[in-house]
């Protein structure tokens, strides 16, 4: 099924857990362009069942913006629990805006969810999870295995554990990297791990900024107080966004693929840049 890609605001996406759908309409009016109840580690293993339920029956009736981007984090593919996710996002009518998928280790996992999916004609995107060493070793692959794949995600805390270093901003970097490069490379955006330390608002602020000038387009929260910080870093300012405005519209003028303009040579992948930029603000700005 060849799904025609929607421009979303990717800034700040948080958690819910699918055990407590009281806290699904909460969350989604708390300001956050993504909410994710988890089917995963938030859920104790007695718990999945009931949580799988409340997640597919209410998440997609939940008040809130119907802007906000509805997820559901399942159970890895390679678990009875994400065996039984997947059937259970078959079998419903309603459905969620896009599926979380964790721990992928492959493109062969992604492919053939996707494939199941074209099957029982279901809608949803998927998001998938890069956090750990042989998924990050097949990042580029995993990001292009599908059409229905829109982000990756970088799981910090695991990909730490695999890759046996301390979950700093140095140790990671390569990491980091190599997510955003294979985001970059399959077109898809790409979403940096939350901030753990809810007590310190200055180096969370300081970490998104890392983020974004590294090339994440947005990043995880813990708490709702993080997300207009987070939010602030992966929007451009309004200087920034009316320049892009002003290189377009000569570049349009021009016809040509080479601009020159107020002294600057502006070539063809900033242009490419600034345009999706201006589509991401635009979608944010009304949300």
């Amino acid at each position: 099924m060849n799904l025609d890609r929607i421009i979303r605001a990717r800034r700040s996406f948080i958690f819910a857990p699918g055990n407590r759908p009281d806290m699904f309409s909460k969350a989604l009016a708390c300001g956050t362009d993504i909410v994710c109840v988890d089917l995963e580690d938030a859920i104790a293993p007695h718990e999945k069942e009931v949580a799988r339920a409340n997640a597919f029956e209410h998440l997609p009736k939940a008040d809130g913006p119907a802007t906000v981007e509805r997820v559901i984090r399942i159970n890895c593919l390679r678990t009875v629990d994400g065996m039984k996710d997947v059937q259970r996002l078959l079998d419903v009518e309603a459905s969620v805006d896009a599926i979380m998928l964790p721990k992928v280790k492959g493109p062969e996992e992604v492919r053939n969810l996707s494939d199941l999916m074209d099957e029982f004609k279901a809608t949803a995107r998927l998001h998938v999870i890069i956090e750990t060493n042989e998924g990050l070793e097949a990042a580029s692959e995993i990001a292009r295995s599908s059409d229905r794949v829109e982000a990756l995600f970088f799981g910090g805390v695991d990909m730490a554990a695999d890759l046996r270093c301390r979950q700093t901003w140095s140790a990671l970097l390569y990491a980091r990297s190599r997510v955003v490069h294979a985001a970059a490379m399959a077109g898809v955006d790409a979403i940096d791990v939350p901030y753990l330390d809810l007590s310190d608002i200055d180096g969370m602020r300081r970490e998104a900024d890392l983020s974004a000038e590294l090339g994440f387009t947005g990043k995880g929260a813990i708490h709702p107080k993080q997300i207009p910080h987070i939010n602030a870093a992966f929007m451009p300012d309004e200087s920034t966004v009316a320049y892009a405005r002003r290189v377009l519209d000569a570049f349009e003028k021009c016809g040509a693929g080479l601009l020159v303009f107020e002294g600057k040579l502006i070539e063809k992948p900033v242009i490419r840049s600034f345009a999706r930029m201006l589509a991401v603000h635009d979608v944010a700005s009304r949300q």
